[in-house]
Formats: structure tokens, C-alpha cells, sequence
């Protein structure tokens, strides 16, 4: 099983980023904890953890609302 992430922009959009593929989700949690602020500022919104072809889940990198 393949693990990837996923990456959207504001609006839901495809947004550009690694295309890295994991051997595990653990292997990928990790990697999107180091990742995370660069694909921030880069205009992620939003990534999405993909195993194969199934969605798996969503993660804002948005600072939560006050």
C-alpha cells in the first residue's frame, strides 16, 4: 500500500507540491510534520492523506479561527 498526500489551495483547488509517495502513514504523518509550514506559505490550504486510491483524511493548515 502507497501512501501520498494531497494538496489543495483556497478554493479547493489542485495545488502543487511533493508528489513523495510513503510506505506507511505513520512514514507520512511524519513527513507532513516537517513539511507543513513550507507548503503553507507556498499557498496549501488544506492536504489530504491518500492510501492508493482511498481518502483516508483531511487536514487544515490554516491557523484555527479565534
Amino acid at each position: 500500500m502507497a501512501w501520498s498526500w494531497r494538496y489543495e489551495g483556497a478554493n479547493g483547488e489542485a495545488a502543487e507540491g511533493s508528489t513523495e509517495t510513503f510506505g506507511s502513514q505513520a512514514d507520512a504523518e511524519s513527513w507532513i510534520g516537517q513539511a507543513w509550514r513550507e507548503l503553507a506559505a507556498s499557498g496549501v490550504t488544506t492536504v489530504v492523506l491518500v492510501e492508493d486510491d482511498r481518502v483516508d483524511y483531511r487536514m487544515s493548515l490554516q491557523p484555527p479561527a479565534e
